[in-house]
């Protein structure tokens, strides 16, 4: 008896967002709905806690808004009418657009648009992959979020390898460099609690206080894009006062003579002119980092998200290795942890039914770009777990874009969002409650298995499903699009080479829910960088015309506006998850753009006004938060507000579309604006 035949009960379940936790759940149902959502106590790292937006989830399964079957577009594109229509005739619609595009202008006039709007791996990189692979689409670089400090990490260290966060109950310091802990990796939170019951202290670095920065018992505010030159200048101090493991480095690294030399430049003088950390307070916090034992730094995403990141996050990566902090449990540092759980991709994306190995990819930071100048034309869209039109960067540009009556674009989700506005074709999603799928956390080293619980809402369909459906009326007859979803999680935790997933198959997920990866061999022995340790001096980097060594360059320029403008995340939704949901609407309360006082003053501005932010790309509309949680010369917004309906709070118009210097990274937070008062 699977879970959906059964009305009432509880059930396990994992959290599908794309959130470092990766919560285990209970779902209690009732008369075959889901009528309360809860942390599961025997979860060991997350142990029955979970945050709102996950308590709330029912709101978001149950919205009145919810689609329940495929519609069709019949007014004009972004007017939102659209009639209902059949599974079959959807489609055919499809696959007949397809097929003629094929003909007509090739399969790289068809883009696949999506990310990780649920975590499943066989959901969002499994059936989609292995269809859009045989049919020679264009391919998707997907590098909006991590891809960045994912490529400058992996410089350093080889791969998402870090601190297993349950160790950190025993850190003596912790740096949050970059992260709003509290809203975006609650349960690091806890462990720093109890760490901090035992005489740990907190340190939070970043461009906004935060609630975590609240939290914390020592905030450091720093201007954007200047923590290369932070990290740098702690080195400087570090070296010049000795308070280095020589025989750590000497054994586990290469290139640390070359950086003892290298920061001599980067004085706390000089550093503190960049970063507008006073000279006093870089000394102290490299003093603290370099005799305080265990320290661990946990690496935010935030930071990557400009001109430089990359580099960025590659030079915070180095410092555990110059106070030998990797050797003390509760020590090192913790960017992600992937590589510990990193299964047979081969397997379940299937590249090899790829016959043009020369087909194009398009960078998803770029959208814009590709929707309005790419040669040959994009002629075809078909975007799933994700909202382009309001998570894209250079926002107007790609919504320019989405509006040409030439671009037959498909969508598949669980709401009209403000993509599926612009869609010809309106597929119904399920939530991740009603699928089969396995889940690798990005933070902690647990993988997790999810049987549905519900049944598919209204005529609503998984991923997999659509995608087997589509190549099934394509024509496609190979065995790899006859897969069962339970046959790609065999696969996928099949032929690995991953010694750290030794002995996890798909039963002993069925059987447990969850199992944690083989931590030994102690990753460090064995490090997959060039020389096999901890790389200082990349030699690598050098063959890739990059600064070898760890290096501060400065944002590019963004145009004649006076403030910096970080779009950060909020508490209440996850990008634009849930804000279109009013449970979470009330709970996150109006989007605001935090000021420092001395520059609100100087505009006329007072804490309450609504102000217009602008640059050349676009304009929006914000309250004021006037304090002193931001430096002069900086702004900051959180959350992704949806536009359907209200007023113009689409942050992304403002954000560039450049690409970071790894990894085809995005750059949403290195963009400058202006802004002003709003007088009605």
């Amino acid at each position: 008896m699977t879970y959906t035949t059964q009305e009432n009960g509880v059930f396990p379940a994992v959290c599908s967002l794309d959130c470092p936790d990766q919560c285990g759940l209970l779902l209690h149902k009732k008369d075959g709905k889901i009528v309360k959502i809860e942390g599961d106590p025997n979860h060991p790292v997350t142990k029955g806690n979970i945050c709102n937006k996950v308590r709330n989830m029912t709101e978001r399964i149950y919205d009145p808004k919810r689609l329940t079957h495929p519609l069709k577009r019949i007014g004009k594109k972004g007017s939102g009418e659209f009639v209902r229509i059949s599974w079959e005739e959807a489609i055919t619609t499809i696959t007949e657009r397809w097929r003629a595009l094929i003909d007509s202008d090739g399969p790289e006039s068809i883009l696949p648009y999506s990310f990780y709007g649920n975590m499943g791996r066989i959901s969002v990189e499994g059936m989609d992959r292995r269809l859009f692979h045989r049919m020679g689409a264009s391919q998707l670089d997907r590098t909006i979020c991590n891809s960045a400090g994912a490529v400058g990490y992996s410089y350093t260290m080889g791969g998402a390898f870090g601190t297993d966060p349950e160790d950190t109950v025993h850190s003596k310091l912790f740096i949050m460099w970059g992260i709003n802990t509290v809203s975006t990796n609650m349960h690091q939170v806890v462990f720093a609690e109890q760490a901090r019951k035992n005489g740990a202290e907190i340190v939070v670095i970043d461009v906004h206080k935060n609630q975590t920065g609240r939290w914390a018992d020592w905030f450091i505010p720093i201007l954007p894009g200047t923590d290369t030159a932070l990290a740098l200048g702690i080195m400087h101090v570090l070296f010049a006062e000795n308070l280095v493991d020589s025989a750590f480095m000497e054994k586990y690294t290469v290139g640390h003579e070359e950086l003892k030399e290298h920061v001599r430049t980067y004085d706390p003088a000089t550093v503190s002119s960049i970063t507008g950390v006073p000279v006093d307070d870089i000394y102290k916090l490299a003093r603290m980092y370099g005799t305080i034992s265990p320290s661990f730094i946990r690496i935010g995403n935030g930071i990557q998200h400009h001109d430089n990141g990359g580099m960025c996050v590659r030079t915070i990566a180095c410092l555990p290795a110059l106070t030998g902090q990797w050797l003390v449990k509760g020590g090192g540092a913790n960017k992600g942890n992937k590589g510990f759980l990193e299964h047979n991709k081969l397997a379940v994306q299937r590249p090899d039914l790829l016959v043009n190995k020369q087909t194009r990819v398009i960078n998803m930071n770029e959208l814009g770009k590709a929707l309005l100048d790419a040669e040959p034309p994009v002629k075809s869209l078909f975007v799933y777990t994700s909202n382009p039109a309001i998570v894209a960067p250079d926002g107007n540009k790609v919504r320019q874009g989405l509006a040409r009556e030439d671009l037959f674009t498909v969508v598949h989700d669980l709401f009209l969002t403000e993509t599926a506005l612009y869609a010809d074709i309106v597929l119904p999603a399920t939530s991740s409650y009603e699928n089969t799928d396995f889940y690798t956390s990005y933070w902690h080293h647990y993988i997790q298995l999810q049987q549905p619980v519900i049944a598919p809402f209204g005529e609503s369909k998984s991923n997999t499903e659509v995608f087997r459906l589509l190549a099934a009326a394509m024509g496609y007859d190979e065995p790899a699009f006859q897969d069962s979803d339970a046959e790609m999680v065999r696969q996928a935790l099949e032929g690995h080479g991953n010694p750290h997933l030794e002995g996890i198959t798909y039963e002993t997920l069925v059987e447990k829910q969850y199992a944690k990866a083989n931590l030994e061999p102690f990753f460090l022995e064995h490090l997959p960088t060039p020389s096999g340790k901890i790389e200082l001096y990349s030699q690598a980097m050098a063959k890739r015309g990059l600064p070898p060594l760890p290096t501060y360059t400065p944002l590019e320029n963004d145009g004649d506006f006076p403030y910096l403008f970080v779009p950060g995340p909020n508490h209440n939704y996850l990008n634009s998850t849930f804000s279109n949901n009013e449970k979470h609407k009330k709970m996150e309360k109006i989007p605001r753009l935090h000021m420092n006082v001395a520059d609100a003053s100087a505009s006329g501005i007072s804490d309450g006004d609504t102000v217009r932010i602008w640059n050349e790309r676009g304009e929006c509309e914000l309250v004021a938060a006037v304090g002193e949680n931001v430096l002069t010369g900086v702004v900051v917004s959180q959350g992704l507000w949806a536009d359907n309906e209200g007023p113009k709070h689409y942050v992304n118009a403002l954000t560039p579309d450049r690409i970071a210097d790894m990894g085809g990274g995005a750059t949403f937070f290195s963009g400058r604006v202006d802004v002003e008062k709003i007088v009605r």
